[in-house]
């Protein structure tokens, strides 16, 4: 595992960002903790719990010492017991609070199925409106140190489905801090499903208080030619691809949700109505995952702007494998988002 001490950081790319003249470079596990600091400060109704939170590396360092600052009374570690915390979280929210659980692997959260589903997701509307479960759920996807079939799930896919559950997936800093920071004032439960290679990267982030908006996404690259939508760390992996093929002529356009759910169906479409190709990058499973809907979504709205066949890099229907050298195989990267940009517009 890769711990604070012996990571290598990697600068984010030149993105075009929101972050204005901001020139203060931190790292992505601190821009995380920065957000869960300045929400405690300035509400005392935050409170933050998991499994590790308070060890000393701190949920990858995201959390870290903030049981120091904050107390064990508001930052605490939790029993292996992920539907009753999380049950606790709803009841929590329902009755006022701000709670933000650190559920760590993505896999736990099958373990709180009902408590998502059918209690965080479903109050408001069955009470027309008239409560709220404002409560922020982080997991964080790892690869790379043989996790394997149960420790190494993407599941955003799965949770994509859900109604009344947002749905998160950061890709920058800057925005691992905004998009917390605008998570734990929704109203609504939200789901933050980060991934551990962005905690290898570095960023610029401003020092204050400032928020993402939910709902929207970002061109991180204008092109003209091929339009791509990577989730999450692939963004970073379709930029430096984009640049690869920009030698031969190609201009490619790297579309960042960030948010998967509400999903900006605008800022896509307008997309491919540019370039008229599209290509769909995700960590996830292929068959109904986050490829499939957006894929769809092109389909059926956008399909008389297509120059060519929709194209979707996604992991294989299959459970990630423990080997090093059958998890490089099982995951989509940077050579395989540039080989599909040489392919459909040629």
């Amino acid at each position: 595992m890769l711990t604070s001490e012996n990571k290598i950081m990697i600068h984010e790319p030149d993105f075009f960002r929101e972050c204005g003249a901001c020139k203060r470079v931190i790292g992505y596990p601190e821009a995380i903790r920065e957000a869960l600091q300045l929400a405690m400060q300035n509400d005392r109704r935050v409170f933050i719990m998991g499994q590790g939170v308070d060890d000393p590396y701190g949920m990858f360092g995201a959390t870290k010492d903030l049981h120091r600052e904050f107390g064990r009374e508001r930052v605490f570690d939790t029993p292996l017991s992920e539907g009753a915390l999380t049950g606790i979280s709803v009841g929590a929210a329902l009755a006022g609070m701000r709670p933000v659980y650190f559920h760590n692997r993505p896999d736990f959260l099958l373990l709180a199925m009902d408590q998502l589903v059918n209690h965080a997701a479903k109050w408001s509307y069955m009470f027309g409106g008239a409560v709220h479960v404002p409560m922020v759920v982080w997991a964080c996807i790892g690869r790379g140190w043989g996790s394997a079939a149960q420790h190494s799930q993407a599941l955003q896919g799965l949770f994509m489905h859900i109604p009344g559950l947002k749905l998160l997936m950061p890709s920058t800093c800057h925005d691992a801090k905004g998009l917390m920071l605008a998570a734990i004032d929704d109203e609504n439960p939200v789901l933050i499903i980060d991934h551990r290679l962005n905690f290898n990267t570095t960023g610029l982030v401003p020092s204050g208080p400032y928020t993402v908006p939910i709902g929207r996404g970002i061109v991180r690259r204008p092109g003209r030619d091929v339009t791509v939508v990577a989730v999450s760390h692939l963004v970073t992996d379709a930029f430096h691809a984009a640049q690869d093929v920009s030698s031969q002529g190609i201009e490619a356009e790297i579309i960042d949700p960030r948010t998967l759910r509400p999903l900006d169906e605008e800022l896509i479409l307008a997309s491919v109505a540019k370039t008229g190709r599209l290509i769909i990058a995700d960590c996830g499973w292929k068959t109904g995952g986050v490829t499939a809907e957006i894929g769809a979504l092109v389909a059926e709205k956008g399909f008389a702007y297509l120059k060519a066949p929709i194209m979707r890099l996604a992991s294989p229907d299959l459970p990630t494998p423990a080997a090093g050298n059958l998890e490089e195989a099982f995951y989509v990267g940077r050579n395989d988002i540039r080989k599909a940009m040489i392919e459909i517009v040629r």
